[in-house]
């Protein structure tokens, strides 16, 4: 090979570097997309069950002759109100986690390429 196809291939393996470490970070980034949603999905899960828990006490109160099933029907009203709330603080607790990891991610790729430019620049290198 000739000198000059060398630099084009070592020029080009320096800017593929470069976008991998961007599209490392771009992949950071959606992986934090990812569990956001899977925090939401989460939370409706459960209320979808509480109120599920809910409208089951409500049936059982409203339409049965029973005393069996009214108290099993009291008892499931605030157990759907329970896991509601319960629901509603375990998402926030797990957003203020994930937003704390999201605050703690810094992205390096410009700070990656700014260090290869510096570091070319004293050995007379130019990209």
């Amino acid at each position: 090979m000739l000198d000059e196809d060398k630099e084009k291939i070592k020029k080009l393996k320096k800017k593929l570097k470069v976008q991998e470490k961007k599209n490392a970070e771009i992949r950071d980034q959606m992986a934090m997309q990812r569990t956001i949603f899977a925090n939401e999905r989460t939370l409706m899960a459960y209320l979808r069950t509480s109120i599920t828990i809910i409208a089951g006490g409500f049936a059982a109160v409203k339409f049965s002759d029973d005393l069996y099933l009214e108290l099993i029907g009291a008892t499931l009203l605030p157990i759907g109100a329970i896991l509601a709330i319960y629901s509603f603080l375990r998402y926030r607790k797990k957003q203020r986690l994930i937003e704390g990891h999201h605050k703690s991610i810094e992205h390096t790729s410009h700070h990656h390429a700014e260090l290869h430019e510096k570091e070319a620049s004293r050995y007379g290198n130019t990209d």
